[in-house]
């Protein structure tokens, strides 16, 4: 099936006289009629459900539905993108590991890995995604688990060189990485690209509508675990917390990583997305190949409009000629990027508020890639906790303002954006 048709149909076919649409499956626990019968379960010989902290089949279905969009082999949902993240790392890297990634990733993401995970012993370093070979090369160790980066990072809109990025983590023997969550499957699909896990905060485009909180990992399925078992013990030798189970030898390439995300982390720590919230996400997912082009070609002209006007000091958008990146778009992204351009207002900090403040179409708010138009000012809010160095190392500049592009009337955004701009 083409992505548009996955979009509906992937994840759930029902049978004669089930229902058209998923089912919530909404509770914690499945009966059995023998413990022998829920004991295979818990042995991973048969496959069924025995609680939902770990698995839930309305999650299992519409992660399926994912996964056939990136094109992996198998997938999960999470409570959140940063629970993907955290997870996607986490499953093959512990104290006194190591992982590579692109210094120029969301804000909350570098927290958890430059902070959180340091606590837990795990290295990072991260690297200027533009960087050298030499830089790149240079940055690999020994204790190196994985590489890590954006496919367009939020909201430096850097455009990630997968290719180049996957070539250098094979070379080493370790896996890469990559978020997709502003390309969506729609626009990009890393693994086709080298990568090999990715994730996303479905919470963005996938759902769509501001409606749910969640996230997801996908396994691109070829990366050879075994060929690199000195690397990856918690994946090549047995795990005693689940009954001695290898889970490459067991479940081989296509199996290995999401089954003992599964069966580990989302057991201790049950970072489970709840079943009615990934029912509303599936609802996204129908309409996202025709929601994508939109947000695109609004974005687009919106961008085109910014570029133009007096009061603006720079726009960043992939898809106008002459951007850094408008090339690698075009290579990794034929057919669009994604909605959200970073500008910069005449004035700095003070005009970039006041803009702000008069704008009626478009919503300050977190929140960003969804239907609705809105806008952000980073550095004061999901970027505060960095320092002014750590900003620009990731691409943001104090004065850097992120516009998402909704789906509404392109001309009412562009014509909401002219009259607050009138006012600095």
């Amino acid at each position: 099936m083409r992505r548009e048709t996955m979009c509906i149909q992937a994840g759930y076919e029902p049978k004669n006289g089930e229902s058209r649409m998923i089912p919530i499956i909404q509770s914690t626990t499945f009966k059995y009629d023998s413990s022998a019968a829920m004991g295979k379960l818990f042995d991973l010989e048969e496959e069924g459900y025995f609680y939902t902290r770990l698995q839930n089949p309305t999650n299992d279905m519409v992660a399926a539905k994912i996964t056939a969009l990136e094109g992996g082999t198998a997938g999960m949902l999470t409570s959140s993108g940063q629970a993907a993240s955290f997870f996607s790392v986490f499953n093959i890297a512990g104290c006194g590991d190591h992982i590579i990634s692109s210094s120029t990733i969301y804000g909350g993401t570098f927290n958890l890995f430059n902070v959180t995970m340091r606590r837990m012993g795990i290295d990072f370093t991260f690297l200027d995604p533009d960087c050298s070979d030499e830089e790149l090369e240079a940055a690999f160790r020994p204790e190196t688990k994985a590489v890590f980066g954006e496919t367009i990072a939020n909201p430096a809109l850097v455009v990630f060189d997968i290719e180049r990025w996957a070539n250098a983590a094979h070379r080493h023997g370790v896996p890469l990485i990559v978020d997709n969550t502003f390309a969506t499957p729609i626009n990009c699909r890393p693994i086709e690209w080298g990568a090999d896990i990715v994730t996303h905060s479905t919470t963005k485009y996938m759902d769509g509508h501001d409606a749910t909180v969640g996230g997801s990992i996908v396994d691109g399925g070829k990366f050879d675990w075994m060929a690199h078992a000195d690397k990856f013990p918690g994946l090549t030798t047995p795990d005693e917390s689940y009954h001695g189970i290898t889970y490459a030898e067991k479940f081989g390439m296509g199996g290995a990583f999401i089954t003992k995300c599964t069966a580990q982390l989302m057991r201790d720590f049950g970072s489970i997305q709840a079943p009615m919230n990934a029912y509303l996400l599936n609802l996204g997912l129908e309409s996202l190949a025709v929601r994508m082009p939109r947000h695109c070609s609004n974005a687009q002209q919106v961008a085109e409009f910014l570029q133009k006007h007096e009061k603006v000091a720079w726009v960043n958008y992939p898809g106008l000629p002459g951007n850094k990146y408008y090339e690698r778009a075009k290579k990794y992204m034929p057919d669009g990027t994604c909605g959200v351009i970073s500008f910069g207002v005449k004035g700095g900090r003070s005009a970039a508020e006041e803009f702000m403040k008069h704008l009626k179409v478009a919503m300050i708010a977190t929140h960003v890639a969804d239907a609705h138009s809105c806008v952000l000012h980073p550095a004061n809010s999901t970027h505060r906790q960095l320092t002014d160095e750590e900003l620009r190392a990731g691409g943001v500049s104090p004065d850097l303002i992120r516009f998402s592009c909704g789906i509404e009337n392109v001309q009412d955004i562009i014509e909401d954006l002219d009259n607050a701009l009138s006012f600095i």
